[in-house]
């Protein structure tokens, strides 16, 4: 079975940086799709990016292009998400999960971490 385990959280302010990690154990990273997804207190969890095993393909939510950046290293079993600039409406619960659907939605998605917190002051 396999574990993801998220990292990298913190309190920024507004215009910082925070790179998240995400670690598998249990099985072969690379041999999936992978996503960041956030949770907002009130809102509904959703998508920020996601990579596909091969690389080739890579998609953002609007609202992170030019800021975000989602990158794997197979070799680690890590996928990381860069997150620059950041601003207080980024403020959330992130969360890395596996693609096991053919959509982008959290139906899509399994193997879900506990997340790691994500706090931008203004």
């Amino acid at each position: 079975q396999v574990h993801l385990e998220e990292s990298g959280g913190g309190l920024v302010q507004s215009g910082g940086s925070l790179r998240l990690s995400c670690a598998a154990s249990g099985w072969n990273l690379g041999e999936w799709d992978v996503g960041w997804f956030r949770e907002a207190p009130g809102k509904q969890r959703e998508g920020v990016a996601c990579i596909e095993n091969n690389d080739n393909e890579i998609y953002y939510i609007d609202s992170v292009k030019g800021r975000f950046t989602i990158s794997r290293d197979n070799a680690k079993n890590m996928v990381y998400l860069q997150m620059d600039n950041l601003e207080p409406d980024d403020t959330a619960v992130y969360y890395c999960a596996l693609q096991s659907g053919v959509g982008l939605g959290v139906a899509d998605f399994t193997s879900w971490g506990q997340g790691t917190q994500v706090t931008v002051s203004s």
